[in-house]
């Protein structure tokens, strides 16, 4: 696992031990950031269930203003410390250890790109979705990570599904702020 590209382009980043993480492989992570790439620029990004903190470390990789990392694991927020370390963006990123819906009912700020890559089968996409629109910013991204079974809604709240991608057993599913054609 590395940091595909930008400022810690190459780096290489660890993942927690254990079966409770299934970190994004490179090929699907590239594809994620070749769906947001004029959105990260400048952004505020949520890396809700984050795991190892690849996605939001990629994204501050590429530009973004700032990361926000929330795990309910205590070893799988100890590896985002150590990987936000290893490449240098502390000043950059912050760490909750919270599960993700206490998090989103009880935080202020507001987000651009949310990225969503829980453990599957378990409805927390759906669960999270339906919590999300209060805080978002105007013409945020959702990014979730499911496998290609699992059904997401067309909408939820202002969050339009704008577009899947399918890679094997992996699907993308792209909500975007609004409708693209602006009803």
């Amino acid at each position: 696992m590395r940091v595909i590209t930008g400022t810690a382009r190459g780096r290489r980043l660890i993942s927690p031990e254990g079966y409770d993480v299934r970190p994004t492989t490179d090929k699907v992570k590239e594809s994620i950031f070749n769906i947001i790439q004029f959105d990260v620029s400048g952004s505020v990004v949520l890396d809700l269930f984050s795991g190892s903190g690849q996605l939001g470390i990629e994204a501050i990789s590429r530009g973004a203003e700032k990361a926000v990392f929330v795990d309910s694991s205590k070893k799988s927020l100890a590896t985002v410390k150590a990987n936000i370390d290893i490449c240098k963006f502390t000043s950059m990123a912050k760490t909750v250890f919270s599960d993700a819906f206490s998090f989103l009912q009880m935080t202020d700020e507001k987000f651009d790109i949310v990225f969503l890559d829980p453990p599957y089968h378990n409805g927390l996409c759906n669960k999270a979705l339906e919590m999300l629109p209060q805080v978002l910013n105007e013409n945020a991204v959702v990014i979730c990570e499911t496998q290609n079974d699992e059904e997401l809604p067309e909408s939820v709240g202002c969050l339009v599904l704008d577009r899947v991608y399918e890679y094997s057993a992996i699907k993308l599913s792209v909500y975007r702020y609004g409708s693209q054609n602006g009803e």
